[in-house]
Order: structure tokens, then C-alpha cells, then sequence
């Protein structure tokens, strides 16, 4: 067996994993991914859901694998092409895809939201759209992929149960997040646990051009005094999004936490160097209302470690 480790591209831009899927072309984000092992015999799990195709071990650790093409409604996996190893959500997951293509590296600012009829919808696999080669390629949400396999991977809203009961808590959040069904999900989690002004967007730019605005018509601390981002959206990424706030005199003393998947070493330290207040990982939404309770004064349980 052989394996091909992956790493992430330059501050400032992202690295794209394209791959083929019965001959149509995909992209995931190379810093979701550990390496790139050759397809070999997998073990089927006995009654497990119908989008994994089995486990096999990877340097000492049992990994599931997700066929893709069930995922997609595309014609059975066959025994052949490659597994992208992935790690996120603190989940080491495979994906089995037929061809890998290469690694190309765009800015943030190059992946384009999905249309308005594929945006609209939860149930959306893609983060966004990118052109390769003349052609346009889907960023899929793999995230949302294991998601809908076991729910508990996406958001641990039932962390939350147990902060319903707090008072009411009027310190304007502003929320980015580029999935509609975790950005409504971290919302609704939110206002359970009392942060009742809440403003939510899409992506990075749109977050910051609010926050552009707001500075611009002195009315910054009346709309946003926190910021929770993910990291991966398309347009404008939520580090850069950090590193405009942090940098700017006029918004350096908002309180940015970064919630997302992709928090590793590498990225921990890109988020302390660029200013941010916390970085909590997903699921853990009840660390991160802790997290936001510490840094805003509220009186509540103190966030993990």
C-alpha cells in the first residue's frame, strides 16, 4: 500500500484536492485531508448506514470509509481508485473516489458561492464553486457528508439543554458560517442558551462588510461586540476575517472566537497569530457559549481547557 502525505497551502490562500468521481471533478480543502492511500480490500460493517462501504487499518488506526459515489447517487464504488484519508471534527474518516487529479491552490476569494437554489438548501453537499481548467468544480461539504451519517458529528445541541434557563443576554453577536444548516443550528444554540441579538452571515466578506459599516457609521458596539467564525468559506475565510478586525484600531477590541473543524496545531497557532480571543473545535457548542461567557463576563461554567 502506498500513501502520499498532503499538506496546506500559504496564509492567505487555500489548496484544493481535486478528485473524480465517476468521471465528474471534485475539490475538498487539503487541510481536512492526512494523506492519499491506494484503494485496498475493506472489511463491510454489519448493519452500519448504506453510504459506508466498510473500515480497513491505517498506520495502527481503524478507519471507516464512505463510498462516494453512493453519497452522490452514482453507480457502486468500484475496487479500484484511491482513499483520501481525512481528519476533522476530531473524526478520521476515508472517502473512496476513483481518480485523484492533482492540488490546485486558489485564493479564498476565487471559490464563488453556490447558486441561490443549491445555497438555499440544508441539504446542500457543496461550500462552494471554483473554475479548474475551464470547467466548474464543487467543493463538497464532507462534513455534512459524515453528518448525515451520524448526526451527533455536526453540532452537540444538546449541550445546550441544560443553559436554557439563564437570563436573557443582550450582547450583540455577529455569527459566520458559511453551512445554513450550522449556521441556524449555532444560532438557535445561542439564543437557548440567552444571547438573544444575534446577527448571522454567510461568509467572511459578508461579515466584515457589516462590520465595515457599522464602524463607518459609529454604531460598531451597538451591533457586534463578539465574532464566531468558522474557518472555511468561500470569498472571504475566517481568518482573514480575524486578521481585518485585529488589525483595524477601530475593531481590534472585539472578541473573535473561531468555531470550526479545522482546528489543529497548525491552525491553532495561524489563530493566536492573527489576534483570535478563542478557538473552540466543532461540535462543542456547549464550550463554546462557555468560552463566550469567559471572554464577554457573563457569570457561567468556565470553558474547557
Amino acid at each position: 500500500m502506498e500513501a502520499t502525505t498532503i499538506e496546506a497551502g500559504a496564509t492567505g490562500s487555500v489548496d484544493l484536492l481535486i478528485f473524480e468521481v465517476d468521471n465528474r471533478t471534485f475539490g475538498i480543502n487539503v487541510a481536512k485531508v492526512q494523506e492519499i492511500v491506494e484503494y485496498q480490500e475493506v472489511t463491510p460493517i454489519p448493519k452500519s448506514h448504506y453510504l459506508i462501504e466498510g473500515m480497513f487499518m491505517s498506520r495502527d488506526t481503524m478507519i471507516t470509509v464512505i463510498d462516494l459515489r453512493r453519497v452522490l447517487h452514482l453507480n457502486e464504488a468500484e475496487t479500484t481508485g484511491d482513499f483520501i484519508l481525512t481528519n476533522f471534527n476530531a473524526l478520521n474518516m476515508a472517502f473512496h473516489v476513483d481518480t485523484i487529479k492533482g492540488i490546485y491552490r486558489v485564493t479564498w476569494g476565487d471559490i464563488m458561492k453556490p447558486g441561490p437554489t443549491v445555497d438555499e438548501n440544508e441539504g446542500s453537499l457543496t461550500t462552494g464553486v471554483v473554475k479548474y481548467n475551464g470547467q466548474l468544480i464543487i467543493i463538497l461539504d464532507v462534513e455534512r457528508i459524515v453528518a448525515d451519517i451520524n448526526p451527533d458529528t455536526g453540532l452537540k445541541v444538546g449541550e445546550i439543554d441544560k443553559l436554557e434557563d439563564r437570563s436573557r443576554i443582550d450582547i450583540p453577536i455577529l455569527v459566520s458560517e458559511d453551512s445554513l444548516l450550522l449556521n441556524r443550528l449555532i444560532v438557535e444554540s445561542l439564543e437557548r442558551a440567552g444571547y438573544t441579538s444575534l446577527t448571522h452571515t454567510a461568509n467572511g466578506k459578508e461579515a466584515w462588510d457589516l462590520i465595515e459599516k457599522w464602524r463607518d457609521e459609529g454604531s460598531l458596539n451597538e451591533h457586534v461586540q463578539c465574532v464566531i467564525t468558522d474557518i472555511e468559506m468561500p470569498q472571504m475565510d475566517g481568518h482573514m476575517l480575524t486578521k481585518l478586525i485585529k488589525e483595524d484600531p477601530q475593531t481590534q477590541n472585539l472578541k473573535v472566537i473561531i468555531f470550526s473543524s479545522m482546528i489543529n496545531e497548525s491552525t491553532r497557532r495561524k489563530g493566536e497569530l492573527l489576534g483570535a480571543d478563542g478557538q473552540i473545535t466543532k461540535p462543542e457548542i456547549g464550550l463554546l457559549v462557555g468560552l463566550m461567557d469567559s471572554l464577554l463576563g457573563i457569570q457561567g461554567e468556565d470553558p474547557e481547557k
